[in-house]
């Protein structure tokens, strides 16, 4: 499996090169030469296949022999080890609840994943050079606009030769969130940033660019325009699709709503439909950022800068992951507006909705589950189909939003409690490429 720029000035890789480097040095996204296609018997079979060894099916094509396959069947297995429940709220709407992971988010999956690579790639190098010491440690950059930060932090936490810088924007994230991504240490850094995400999001696209940066480190990202943390988020789209057969047979089509902001999530869902899973139709649920929403309407994509709202995870104006989908799509807009809808809701109704829902139906939705049940509930009356919704993190990352809207305390779940006992450690920065690139050169000069 090799990997092409979705720039197309640059040379192919295989999975390796794009997981280290992140993103093609013309400043494109690394897209596979081809999309794996399973065997109706595959499909078939994939039915009843425990996850460890569906998750090691599905990813062996894109690793494409660059990990050896008793050690990406572990990084599979340690991917995957928690659980992926499908829970009914009403008659036509499900969650799929992808919060049960060590720090109650989606991206656990693809951290995990991408974390364990890096890890591997990173022994394998020094193995093969001698030692440790004469080898440049990797130094993954990633810009949180929530999750991620959290995600990453856990999944690459102790990993040898890893180095992990985390840039968020200062008040934009929940309490839970900022706890999770700077109470860690060790080889993880957290950037606290005057500025948005996509002012995060900015500055780490910038560094890749950085001759100076790029010379003083072995750069890599670990947000989701990383293919090795894009590409394994696509396991629990087979895991979803597991329990609805179960529970519905092969003659209901499983539609999936999807709560977007920079689209890495529901495009590996699209991709795993181009690769023979047969799901249904896809639906973008997206809050006052909707420049999506509006390109399906209108066919004109205008980026907006982004607007702070209450599923601040998906507070992003320019979604890097949509050029993905339209390159799975062939950049045919018509084939888009078949394979893809999308609805975008204010604060007022998100929030109205967890009410709603918490008394009608005793199910707590987070604010991101909240926008994709409304458009869930849009798309039934629309099209009288069911639907699927993705429930991307637990309630309790959203304490004042949720609290307000159900009048109740949530329960911190154990496994996060012991945060609440340790002290915020982050480095302020300005929202400018040039000072993070500063601090970053003080930093290479003092080791």
């Amino acid at each position: 499996m090799q990997y092409y720029s979705l720039g197309k000035q640059s040379p192919n890789v295989d999975f390796k090169t794009a997981a280290i480097t992140g993103q093609a040095p013309d400043k494109g996204l690394y897209f596979p030469t081809t999309i794996p296609q399973f065997t109706f018997e595959q499909i078939e079979r994939f039915k009843t296949l425990d996850k460890a060894s569906l998750a090691f099916e599905v990813m062996k094509p894109y690793v494409g022999g660059t990990i050896d396959d008793a050690s990406l069947q572990q990084i599979c297995a340690e991917t995957i080890h928690f659980d992926f429940p499908l829970v009914p709220i009403t008659e036509t709407i499900s969650s799929l609840e992808l919060f049960h992971g060590p720090t109650l988010a989606f991206k656990d999956v693809g951290a995990r994943f991408m974390s364990r690579c890096l890890g591997y790639f990173s022994k394998k190098a020094a193995a093969e050079n001698g030692s440790a010491a004469n080898t440049k440690p990797s130094t993954v950059l990633v810009a949180t606009s929530g999750d991620t930060g959290g995600a990453v932090a856990n999944g690459f936490l102790g990993v040898d030769g890893v180095q992990v810088i985390i840039l968020y924007p200062k008040g934009k994230v929940s309490p839970i969130q900022e706890l999770q991504l700077t109470t860690c240490g060790q080889n993880i850094t957290a950037l606290e940033v005057e500025g948005s995400f996509d002012d995060c999001q900015a500055i780490v696209k910038d560094a890749f660019m950085d001759a100076a940066l790029n010379a003083a480190y072995n750069l890599t990202s670990a947000n989701s325009i990383n293919v090795a943390r894009w590409l394994p988020q696509q396991l629990y789209y087979f895991f979803a699709w597991q329990q609805w057969v179960a529970n519905n047979g092969d003659a209901i089509p499983m539609n999936i709503v999807v709560p977007s902001g920079n689209f890495g999530n529901i495009c590996a869902g699209m991709m795993a439909k181009a690769s023979g899973l047969p799901l249904g139709h896809f639906v973008a649920a997206c809050n006052a950022n909707n420049v999506v929403t509006r390109y399906l309407q209108t066919e004109k994509y205008e980026i907006h800068k982004a607007v702070a709202t209450v599923s601040n995870a998906m507070d992003v104006g320019n979604p890097s992951n949509f050029v993905r989908i339209l390159e799975i799509m062939q950049n045919n807009f018509e084939q888009l507006k078949n394979s893809l809808s999308s609805y975008s809701y204010d604060d007022i109704v998100t929030e109205s909705t967890i009410e709603r829902i918490y008394k009608a139906n005793h199910y707590t939705l987070d604010p991101h589950g909240a926008v994709a049940f409304l458009a869930a509930e849009e798309f039934g009356k629309q099209f009288g189909k069911p639907a699927i919704i993705l429930e991307t993190a637990h309630p309790v990352k959203f304490p004042e939003v949720v609290e307000r809207a159900i009048g109740e305390t949530i329960a911190i779940p154990t496994s996060v409690q012991f945060l609440l006992d340790k002290e915020k450690v982050a480095i302020p920065m300005g929202a400018s490429f040039g000072s993070f690139k500063n601090w970053m050169l003080s930093i290479a000069a003092e080791q």
